[in-house]
């Protein structure tokens, strides 16, 4: 997240258009990951802003692993989202319009290791029993998601 810091330094907390990417993994019951977020204290995916030179599928595996320890050896794409609904407001007061791509990863391999810098937590959900506490953007991703059979 250097690239968006160092813009911070220069815009402060206005609002950012950001660039992103995120991962609904599935382990083979298909309950989905989730991390316990530091900064909103929210449950999220697994994901993270685009850095200079790097594609979107990069960004996707590289915060897969930064975040959770784990690798994907396969991505599908699930979606782009962007729009006003995507709009958020951290904690601390950044604000940000996210275009997040989605992707779906239901083969991968590792052990869960939690980032301590940005993670409390990690945990597999089963759909049904999804935390209330999900991170606004990431409630949209998910819903969306939910919406499909790709996990059934």
């Amino acid at each position: 997240m250097g690239y968006v810091m160092d813009l911070r330094k220069i815009v402060g907390a206005r609002p950012l258009v950001i660039t992103g990417a995120s991962v609904l993994l599935l382990d083979k019951d298909n309950r989905l990951l989730l991390q316990l977020r530091k900064d909103n204290n929210c449950w999220g995916l697994a994901g993270g802003s685009l850095e200079p030179g790097e594609t979107i599928e990069e960004v996707a595996r590289r915060e897969l692993v930064e975040e959770t320890g784990l690798q994907a050896t396969n991505l599908d794409f699930f979606k782009v989202f962007s729009g006003a609904d995507f709009y958020y407001k951290y904690p601390h007061g950044d604000e940000v319009y996210n275009v997040i791509t989605a992707y779906i990863c239901k083969e991968y391999e590792g052990d869960l290791v939690r980032d301590p810098n940005e993670v409390k937590d990690l945990r597999f959900f089963e759909m049904e029993r999804l935390p209330p506490n999900i991170s606004p953007p990431d409630q949209k991703v998910i819903n969306e998601f939910r919406k499909g059979v790709q996990y059934v």
